[in-house]
């Protein structure tokens, strides 16, 4: 949710001394590289596989089998929303669909946020749906108002999942399980979290922050991203800009816009949306706090022995994880620019940064991968305490809205927009204001050690496997094959431009991070050969 590619991608360092391919540079501006030298780039990428490692992998594939089998069973035994409401063909069917659209919006992210740098006429000939992603998304503004409109898409797909493959009821029988697996994987929700991160997104995240080029050379992505804008512009998200400018204000820091100033109808216009969203954002909490308050949520059917008083305890409790692992990450990325001893300013604030970047940094990867899970749990359990057990047409409606509006409801609306300004991209745009503030909280010190627990259990290492199938299978290749490692870029006059870091207040990019350098090898993508 936000974003959220994986720290095995990620480098900080500018460049680096490695032996270099052998490209050529030829007349259209493109590199080609022979199959050998791609074999080469390929094994670039690999780091040992160790037999813990393995174990890992094994024991993860078996994980997302056992609970794809337990989706399955759920759905076709009518124990989902959409499966009870409709027919369990179409709740399989939309869930699949989301899924997949789902990894689209998660490998996207990754590539549009990779390639700023990169020269477009490297790609422009032989990438042409590539360069029409770029050429859009690069212009302006517009890489802010994609992030702002993806991220809502995040949260309103997952939540469309959680009501197709969700349980409506996690204590029935399904398939005989024992009660101790059922409280595991249905209660507490572990085979939706496995389902979800690895094969919605996770695998693309691995893929596409090495294969940015390939990724999104299709009218699938182009599709996503023109999708990702309308959002947008809808002005659904747009009392995120107050938030924007508010802490702008607070933190003294001005925010840098690659556009002039709004006057006359635009700014009319713009505010006027940021008026609308507050009031959408308001009508959204009103909703979910008279439901929580009078039992009407699915927290009531999951759990009916749960006072509605903890219900809403609960509501902030997870709001706040969400909020908290999302401005780390920000944070984090911003932090990792400054020098060692300018990091952290608090007891908690050193020990949160001698954490994470010890070693040779591989605490970042593992943060990232276990934050991940952490926010796909947070995600479904806050999906579950808004999501509505109202049955239109029963004289039940909230605020006496009209059925229609109240089977719009049900669906997760409402939970996806208050999820998304409040437990999301508020605390990123906090983040990004005050990086040092996020480190020196005891809170992120703690949750830092849960995410590196989650990551070193293993339960998503299946994603290198998936992501290594899909690769070979699709064909796509890493960076390097089409427009080389920065070393060589530079060396031919195609220097990566400079991004503008130490800027990044109000912006969603998270603290100056543009992924690794397109091409290079400093990152690993996954430990599989």
């Amino acid at each position: 949710c936000d974003h959220s590619a994986l720290a095995h991608n990620f480098n900080f360092s500018r460049y680096t001394t490695r032996k270099q391919s052998s490209y050529l540079f030829s007349q259209a501006n493109q590199y080609t590289m022979s199959e050998v030298q791609k074999e080469s780039s390929d094994g670039s990428h690999d780091i040992e596989l160790t037999p813990f490692t393995l174990f890992r992998y094994v024991a993860s594939i078996a994980l997302l089998i056992f609970s794809i089998i337990i989706v399955g069973a759920l759905i076709f035994t009518g124990n989902t929303r959409v499966a009870k409401e409709t027919h369990p063909a179409v709740a399989l069917i939309v869930c699949i669909a989301a899924i997949v659209w789902l990894s689209m919006i998660e490998g996207q992210q990754a590539s549009l946020v990779g390639l700023p740098p990169v020269d477009p006429d490297l790609y422009k000939d032989s990438h042409p749906m590539t360069y029409k992603n770029a050429a859009l998304a690069f212009r302006g503004d517009n890489l802010d108002r994609y992030l702002m409109g993806r991220q809502f898409m995040v949260l309103l797909v997952v939540f469309v999942i959680n009501q197709c493959a969700g349980p409506l009821d996690p204590t029935v029988d399904v398939l005989g399980l024992p009660d101790g697996v059922k409280l595991v994987f249905l209660d507490i929700g572990l085979g939706m979290i496995v389902f979800t991160c690895i094969l919605g997104q996770l695998t693309t995240q691995v893929n596409a922050s090495h294969c940015m080029i390939d990724f999104i050379n299709n009218y699938f992505a182009l599709f996503t991203l023109y999708v990702a804008m309308t959002v947008e512009f809808s002005g659904v998200m747009h009392c995120s800009y107050l938030v924007q400018n508010l802490l702008s204000a607070m933190s003294g820091k001005p925010i840098i816009s690659n556009e002039p100033p709004r006057t006359g109808f635009t700014f009319a216009f713009f505010w006027g949306r940021v008026l609308m969203s507050i009031a959408i954002l308001g009508f959204c909490l009103a909703v979910v706090f008279k439901a929580l308050f009078n039992g009407q949520t699915m927290m009531t059917v999951k759990y009916p022995n749960l006072p509605n008083g903890v219900n809403v305890f609960l509501f902030f409790f997870f709001m706040s994880i969400v909020g908290m692992l999302e401005g780390m990450q920000i944070a984090f990325f911003a932090v990792a620019k400054l020098p060692a001893n300018e990091r952290g300013t608090s007891f908690f604030g050193r020990k949160t940064c001698d954490l994470l970047f010890k070693g040779n940094g591989q605490n970042l990867p593992g943060f990232m991968i276990g934050r991940q899970l952490t926010v796909v749990c947070s995600f479904f359990l806050v999906a579950s305490i808004t999501g509505l057990n109202i049955e239109p047409g029963q004289g039940n409606n909230i605020f006496g809205i009209k059925d229609g509006a109240q089977k719009f409801l049900n669906y997760g609306f409402h939970g996806a927009v208050i999820t998304t300004i409040l437990a999301s991209i508020t605390w990123q745009l906090a983040a990004s204001a005050f990086p040092i503030a996020f480190l020196n909280n005891p809170a992120t010190y703690i949750l830092l050690v849960f995410a590196l627990f989650l990551e070193w259990t293993g339960l998503c290492s299946g994603a290198w496997v998936l992501a290594r199938v899909f690769k070979s299978a699709l064909g796509i290749q890493y960076d390097e094959v089409y427009v080389g490692t920065p070393e060589e870029r530079m060396a031919n006059n195609h220097a990566d431009k400079e991004m503008v870091f130490g800027q990044d207040v109000g912006h969603l990019t998270g603290g100056g991070f543009a992924g690794h350098l397109v091409g290079s090898h400093d990152a690993l993508d996954g430990p599989i050969q």
